[in-house]
């Protein structure tokens, strides 16, 4: 989940280095480093904390090399300390290394190293790459870095530098994201493409098992063997900078919750052809394939987990398929029941979360069909799917989900309308009808924002608790457990997400006065059921805030805080209702001097098991 960035060419490497880090510090912030090519010598310079510490020591002790690689770190072997931050260095600190992943055999990698002589400084997994490196230069480094990589189980992005080889930087990746920035006598390295836009839009995908020699006059792409690679992914980036910075916004979180009616649009756009069949040209299937799915699987981690609940409601309502969804780090572990009439939904905002491409490899071994749900173009689960549905929800840069969850749910709705349609279990009228009230809900939640209340009141209730609930019923599950999620993410404060019926099973025994209590209590089929539940906890003494649809007065008896959302069915509520728990989140972290968008322990793509 670490950021990389290397630059070759003729501007001042540090400066590059630090404006790529700054736009991936949402991959890590637990410490950042440099490493320069600078006068036949390495320059490292390394600092815990966030990527100020760094950039305050760079503006005290500058380097004025034009080659260098750069890293913000996300902890995984080793505490966050100046000795495990990267880059990672060779005996003679003639190599430096930037890593992102796990190596897995870097524990029997260590103990070789050390008996030979090495002298290892750090806990990480990572300095074993410089030294094997090391050991095997012969004034080559590409040839050093396949000798190594053939040693190395697990997963890695990395970017190498030596320093008998200024104007190179090597990089190589296997389950880890990384591309390259192809520019104008320069070239810029990253984990993802915002760290690029500054300098170019044209990207080069390296996939896995690839080793790329990049200087300033060009880039090769080099397989295990040493063979050169003819056939390069070469994408042209369709958003620009502007939409990775904050635009005015506070935030990135905020300015990514006013960017869902954008993100929902598009997301939605041309998935209506003329003659009224649902556009998704993207399953690879034959409509005879897509009739005969008789058993979906979604499965996905933390938000993408909770859009797939919603999925799940919609498909089995709509297409009468049974459903089930996993969190992705547990699907590939049992012995699920699947067969070639199988479908698997595969939900990754990133398209590299670890564990759900591992369950992508689990159900395309066993024979199912596999459709991925991601929001970015040329990432690892594009190419290991039959197909993808794109979100088209532009960078997400704040840590916690908000335009993707909610871009999401648009996706997974129009696949349960194709489901319904292909088998026939809903009339072309009903189909038709629901698509055009799916194209109401940008303008819907686009007037939500618009006429959005400053929560403040609502936020206040929240101000000395140290946990809450979050309840719903029905739809309301799952946007509970996003509200929930949010919560936790962002505030810090212990939230847990119940089905409402579930309260005299167990949690209400947590109840005290003044717990504050969110409610998803939007119109429909178990709405009188919610209000009884929201009766059962105030009689306790909690403070209810409930999310309830415009209009309905009989609510505000109920609770101490009400935020309406416009009417829509129920089967289409969960997008509009997510949106005021987003923004309750963000206020109540903010009162609580909170950082939103970069929390403590988190980091936005999970890379690594």
């Amino acid at each position: 989940m670490c950021g990389i960035v290397g630059y070759v060419g003729p501007r001042r490497a540090t400066d590059v280095l630090l404006g790529g880090l700054a736009r991936l510090e949402y991959r890590g912030y637990d410490s950042a480093g440099v490493a320069v090519a600078e006068g036949g010598e390495l320059e490292i310079v390394r600092r815990v904390g966030r990527l100020a510490n760094l950039r305050d020591a760079l503006s005290a002790h500058p380097l004025t090399s034009s080659v260098g690689i750069g890293h913000t770190r996300w902890a995984t072997h080793g505490r966050p300390n100046e000795e495990n931050a990267h880059p990672h260095a060779d005996c003679d600190r003639t190599v430096a290394v930037v890593h992102n992943g796990i190596i897995e055999n870097y524990s029997e990698l260590r103990e070789e190293l050390a008996a030979a002589g090495h002298i290892l400084r750090s806990e990480t997994d990572t300095e074993a790459i410089a030294h094997l490196i090391e050991s095997y230069y012969e004034g080559d480094l590409a040839a050093a870095v396949r000798k190594t990589l053939a040693r190395l189980e697990g997963s890695y992005a990395l970017a190498i530098v030596h320093a008998s080889e200024p104007g190179t930087i090597v990089a190589a990746r296997k389950d880890s994201p990384l591309i390259i920035g192809l520019g104008e006598a320069e070239n810029v390295v990253a984990s993802d493409i915002p760290a690029v836009l500054e300098y170019t839009r044209r990207v080069l995908v390296l996939h896995d098992g690839e080793i790329a020699v990049v200087t300033a006059d060009g880039v090769e792409v080099q397989c295990a063997d040493g063979s050169v690679v003819a056939d390069q992914e070469i994408i042209d980036v369709q958003w620009d900078l502007e939409a990775a910075e904050k635009g005015g916004y506070e935030d990135f979180m905020l300015k990514e919750i006013h960017e869902q009616p954008h993100a929902l649009r598009e997301t939605l756009r041309g998935r209506m052809s003329d003659s009224g069949e649902i556009q998704l040209s993207e399953l690879d299937m034959s409509p005879e394939q897509v009739a005969g799915i008789d058993r979906v699987f979604i499965i996905g981690c933390g938000t993408s987990y909770h859009a797939g609940l919603v999925a799940k409601s919609l498909i089995e309502r709509w297409a009468r398929i049974p459903v089930e969804v996993d969190v992705s780090s547990e699907f590939r572990y049992r012995d699920a029941i699947i067969d070639d009439d199988t479908l698997v939904v595969a939900v990754t905002q990133s398209g590299e979360t670890a564990d759900t491409l591992a369950g992508v490899r689990e159900a395309r071994d066993r024979g199912a069909k596999v459709i991925a749900i991601s929001n970015v173009v040329g990432s690892r689960v594009t190419r290991e799917s039959d197909g993808v549905i794109y979100t088209h929800a532009g960078p997400e840069i704040g840590v916690a989900a908000t335009k993707t969850f909610t871009a999401q749910i648009a996706a997974l709705t129009v696949l349960a309308l194709k489901l319904a349609q292909a088998n026939g279990a809903l009339s072309q009228e009903r189909v038709l009808a629901l698509w055009e009230e799916l194209l109401t809900v940008p303008e819907v939640v686009e007037a939500q924002l618009g006429s959005a209340d400053t929560m403040e009141d609502c936020a206040a209730l929240f101000a000395d608790a140290p946990s809450s609930l979050f309840l719903g019923r029905g739809m309301g599950v799952p946007v509970a457990m996003e509200g929930a999620l949010k919560l936790k993410e962002i505030s810090y404060i212990h939230a847990e997400a119940y089905a409402a019926g579930e309260m005299k099973h167990g949690p209400i025994a947590l109840l005290v006065e003044g717990m504050p209590i969110v409610a998803v209590a939007t119109q429909g089929p178990t709405y009188e059921k919610v209000v009884s539940n929201v009766q059962e906890v105030r009689a306790r003494g909690a403070n209810v805030i409930a999310v309830a649809t415009a209009g309905d007065d009989e609510i505000r008896r109920q609770a101490e805080c009400v935020l309406y959302v416009p009417r829509v069915s129920d089967a289409l509520s969960a997008i509009p209702a997510s949106v005021p728990l987003q923004l309750l989140a963000y206020r109540i972290a903010k009162a609580r001097g909170c950082d939103v968008d970069q929390p403590r322990n988190l980091a936005k793509s999970v890379t690594v098991e």
